[in-house]
């Protein structure tokens, strides 16, 4: 099928909504688990670094395969794949909600992540298959409420179900959502994405899942264990060989299971690096701020949550509105606008004392979420648009791999600045406030003054990635902006976009 042929032939809207649908709420389970661990650990009867396991195993099986997807979605059709993604997401939660146990709890959770994980690199690429490049960017738009809307909403819904009920009714919301978007898929999904069955390479998929795995685990346990720790260092040693030989086996393989050629297209390369920098500074204040509201500020999980909905709200409905602009001026006038914005509120969260007001608080986060409205969705489909339509699948996998990596990476440095930092500052704060070290109530505040030190300086190494990010920003070029322009990625002669 011709992207020509789905543009004249296929609804697009039942099938964006029905994939956009599965996205949403495989979205807002990750982000649900966070605030209601403690609740689990208690009927459980588990300890903390049992517990951590329900959000780190998920990560880690989510973040494992979606390299693989773009072989999936080249070995099975768009219905095959993502009802079977979502049964088995389906499935995971319903086993999640009836645990007796953690084993249990731990089966259900590893069964969502295998769903979920296929299903954000799918919707990409239905995108893409589905809209001609003018008009992929109010399309991509529309994914974007999905993807910034879902974790913001997370928390809230969490803290107030934790407050009032079990924290199994989490899975018991999530479960008739995930059955009505089976039955939705089963009635109006097509198949748009192209198939071209290639074998499955067990070996590639064999150093993709220890190479990967091995790094999201080194990364993701050292904000804990700390980088010393033998179970990182292995993790991470493991995870880099084996990377280092998938890339390798797939550079030298005539059918690629992940195609590193997306690489070779100038502004995909480019967008990439700014998407890392932009998954470092965005898991910032998803990180730093409910430990703020909480443990410094001693706000309920319910209304730390609430403090992230009004920027939730924003970026919402500024989503498919930054899509509808990026269609007629590009990615580049957008972000550099909304990184500007995103620099100077990141630095004002390394201005907190340990009473800053709430109201403060909700209104910066709300003008920062603002200008990332404008940056994440633009920046990946200026990206992808570079890429032909066969090497669409592997462009969508590799971008959430990255954001994958780059999220643990990310949020493994900002804990350890956070509490080297905390360590480090202690004596000096002791000292400076007079502080006697045999009072209680002294020894609380200094810890507290002290854990606020560590948290600016983790928003400060956010501020440098954003800052990082605007000065690439201007480097984007336009690119082709209709499909006949498609570029050559076999040879070099077409990587040049003209300025736009």
């Amino acid at each position: 099928m011709t992207e020509a042929m789905h543009s004249d032939t296929i609804k697009k809207g039942p099938i964006l909504f029905v994939i956009i649908m599965g996205a949403f709420v495989s979205l807002l389970n990750q982000t649900l688990m966070n605030v209601a661990l403690p609740s689990i650990m208690t009927d459980l009867n588990i300890t903390e670094s049992t517990a951590q396991w329900i959000t780190t195993g998920f990560m880690l099986v989510n973040g494992v395969l979606i390299p693989i997807t773009a072989f999936l979605m080249e070995k099975f059709s768009t219905r095959q794949l993502f009802l079977t993604a979502i049964s088995l997401f389906a499935a995971g939660t319903l086993i999640c909600g009836i645990a007796p146990g953690f084993e249990v709890l731990m089966t259900g959770r590893v069964i969502q992540a295998i769903g979920a994980g296929i299903i954000m690199p799918l919707l990409t690429t239905v995108v893409l298959a589905l809209f001609p490049v003018e008009k992929r960017g109010g399309a991509m738009g529309l994914i974007g409420v999905a993807i910034i809307f879902a974790p913001a909403v997370g928390p809230t819904l969490s803290g107030f179900v934790v407050q009032n009920y079990s924290w199994r009714v989490l899975f018991y919301v999530i479960f008739p959502i995930a059955l009505i978007n089976i039955i939705l898929a089963s009635i109006f999904l097509k198949n748009v994405t192209k198939q071209t069955f290639p074998k499955i390479d067990v070996v590639a998929i064999i150093l993709s899942t220890f190479g990967f795995g091995g790094i999201l685990y080194g990364f993701s346990t050292a904000g804990t264990n700390g980088w010393t720790s033998a179970s990182v260092i292995i993790g991470l040693i493991i995870g880099f060989v084996s990377l280092t030989l998938f890339v390798w086996r797939e550079i030298k393989s005539e059918t690629p299971m992940l195609d590193f050629r997306v690489f070779k297209s100038g502004i995909f390369s480019l967008t990439t690096v700014i998407n890392i920098m932009l998954t470092v500074a965005m898991f910032a204040p998803m990180l730093l701020i409910p430990i703020y509201l909480q443990q410094i500020l001693d706000i309920s999980p319910m209304n730390s949550g609430l403090m992230l909905m009004p920027g939730a709200i924003v970026m919402g409905i500024m989503s498919p509105i930054t899509g509808k602009i990026f269609d007629k001026v590009g990615a580049r006038p957008l972000a550099i606008v909304g990184l500007s914005i995103t620099v100077v509120t990141t630095y004002l969260f390394t201005q907190l004392t340990d009473s800053t007001g709430y109201m403060y608080l909700i209104i910066i986060y709300t003008i920062r979420m603002f200008g990332m409205s404008m940056i994440m969705m633009p920046i990946m489909t200026a990206g992808l648009n570079q890429l032909p339509q066969r090497l669409h699948p592997h462009g969508t996998a590799m971008v959430n791999t990255v954001r994958a990596v780059a999220g643990a990476i990310g949020t493994a440095f900002l804990v350890t600045v956070m509490t080297n930092q905390a360590k480090n500052s202690i004596e000096g704060i002791i000292a400076s406030h007079g502080f006697n070290p045999a009072d209680k109530m002294d020894m609380v505040q200094a810890a507290n003054l002290a854990q606020v030190e560590g948290i600016n300086d983790a928003f400060m190494v956010s501020t440098v990635f954003a800052a990082l990010a605007l000065v690439l920003s201007f480097f984007i070029q336009r690119g082709r902006t209709t499909q006949e322009q498609a570029p050559d990625l076999k040879g070099q002669e077409n990587l040049t976009p003209e300025r736009g």
